[in-house]
């Protein structure tokens, strides 16, 4: 199958994980994905097949020739997509690129060259878009249909390559990707996620991470008799938001810069919910954000009463930065992946993080590599065709190094 055919097949199911829901995965249809993709595993040749009950995703491809008895590398990838922006009903378009801004099929969403330089390189390729009303499902389906094609063309060639083991894993985009991973039953001892974005790009540092859950407890009042009486949660709220510092939000920060990004807000006069998200590339500073939220809402409460702010901290992953270092040669081969086949290698922060976060440190060193993919968690995300077919052969570099 080409992989037009295969990560066009795959986007069609709405993926979107749910980060209210407790059950995993989150959304049944990850289930439905995941139930599929086993079996294009089992279909090509791969070995130890499953789906378990939890949606996770694995299998495994023996070693051929000269290169069978060496250590298996890991290439892992993940089944949902962000609950962000509507994920199903996806009606994806294939375009030849002929220069310029894009307009997509709802008249309204325009991918601009302004604001995605990386057109200017396109030219003549093809370039896969939404019609504008959902999200395309690159993040992180390209990755899984990369790795599916490379164990595709590994099985069926007579290239000699290492031992891979794959795993597909649920719930990703709502930080539990890492939460039920079968470790032990892995089996490899490193591993690459497939799970970035510009082709080319090698991230091994990635964002300390911790959610926020902010209850805020008011007290409503008829307001004809709320004089001196009424606490209004929803403005309680709204001046917690106003003492975040307005230069570290998403908008105006960049490389290694953190920041504090509220995500979300419900609630009534009586009781009001912010959610809120707290990211540091440097672990000092990623703990003194966390501890200015909770000076903060000392503070409020010697404002408004005992109480009134009830902060949840909760951390998410932390930099894998400093469990790859002893395992350098991990973003050496993908170095030389790349290069070997005519593209630019370049080592960037995650302005984020991956389940290979989680994983380095549980004991499975896991940088993460390019997809191809742009404006990712948007309904201007795009791909081309051509970045995941050269990303197919970046992987069979790294499969087949000695």
């Amino acid at each position: 199958m080409k992989i037009t055919e295969r990560f066009l097949k795959y986007v069609s199911y709405g993926t979107n994980s749910d980060e209210d829901s407790i059950s995993c995965p989150s959304t049944p249809v990850q289930l439905e994905l995941g139930k599929y993709i086993a079996g294009e595993l089992k279909d090509i040749g791969l070995e130890i097949v499953r789906q378990d009950e939890n949606g996770y995703v694995y299998g495994f491809l023996p070693g051929k020739g000269a290169l069978k008895d060496l250590p298996a590398v890991g290439f892992i990838s993940h089944l949902d997509t962000s609950p962000s922006v509507r994920g199903d009903g996806i009606r994806p378009e294939m375009i030849e690129y002929i220069g310029g801004d894009i307009t997509l099929v709802d008249g309204q969403t325009v991918i601009t060259v302004k604001d995605n330089p990386a057109l200017v390189n396109m030219t003549g390729e093809h370039i896969i878009v939404t019609d504008g009303q959902t999200l395309l499902g690159a993040d992180d389906k390209a990755g899984v249909a990369e790795i599916v094609t490379l164990c595709e063309e590994l099985a069926a060639g007579e290239e000699s390559h290492r031992p891979l083991a794959i795993c597909f894993t649920p719930d990703e985009e709502i930080g539990r990707g890492a939460d039920r991973f079968d470790r032990a039953g892995f089996a490899a001892d490193v591993a690459y996620t497939v799970d970035g974005g510009a082709l080319g790009e090698i991230e091994y540092e990635n964002f300390n991470a911790a959610s926020l859950r902010l209850t805020v407890n008011g007290v409503n009042i008829h307001p004809g008799n709320a004089k001196g009486r009424m606490k209004n949660a929803v403005l309680m709220a709204n001046e917690f938001i106003s003492m975040l510092p307005e230069a570290e939000q998403p908008a105006h920060t960049e490389g290694y810069e953190g920041f504090y990004h509220v995500t979300d807000i419900s609630g009534n006069e009586t009781l009001c919910v912010l959610k809120a998200i707290i990211r540091d590339h440097d672990r000092e500073k990623f703990e003194a954000r966390k501890r200015f939220i909770l000076r903060l809402c000392d503070y409020l409460n010697s404002v408004w009463g005992e109480n009134s702010f009830v902060p949840e901290i909760n951390d998410s992953y932390y930099n894998m930065k400093e469990k790859i270092l002893p395992h350098m040669y991990l973003i050496d081969n993908a170095r030389a992946a790349f290069i070997e086949n005519g593209i630019e290698p370049k080592c960037v922060p995650i302005r984020g993080g991956t389940d290979g976060a989680r994983l380095s440190y549980e004991g499975l060193p896991c940088p993460n590599l390019s997809t191809g993919g742009y404006n990712f968690h948007s309904c201007k995300e795009f791909i081309t065709v051509e970045a995941m077919e050269k990303m197919v052969k970046v992987l069979k570099s790294i499969a087949t190094r000695v």
